[in-house]
């Protein structure tokens, strides 16, 4: 999976909420942090907050569940004009059939 990444040549980022995730992941199970720690970290601003709260919304309204971190995510990577990748795809594919979110599974 990382290998497939890398071997893309696309720029690699995580945001602030993945590095979150990962951290929490690696530390519990006693992995190693150093490669996660090297990359480029996207922060959460004020326009993702407006951004994510819509799409939260929007979500909801339609009857769609969603998970907020998600919904913070595919903001950040949507106000970044960034693809997203994700072997989560049941969570962000109805996120991306609502929005711009572009996804890379």
């Amino acid at each position: 999976m990382y290998s497939s990444l890398i071997s893309s040549g696309e720029a690699i980022a995580t945001t602030a909420i993945n590095l979150h995730e990962l951290l929490y992941g690696l530390e519990k199970y006693a992995k190693p942090l150093k490669e996660i720690l090297q990359l480029p970290v996207i922060d959460y601003t004020k326009q993702d907050a407006e951004l994510s709260s819509r799409i939260e919304l929007d979500m909801e309204n339609a009857g769609l569940k969603t998970r907020r971190m998600d919904t913070m995510i595919a903001a950040i990577a949507i106000n970044h004009s960034a693809k997203l990748f994700t072997l989560d795809k049941k969570h962000f594919e109805p996120i991306s059939k609502r929005t711009s979110l572009q996804l890379s599974l």
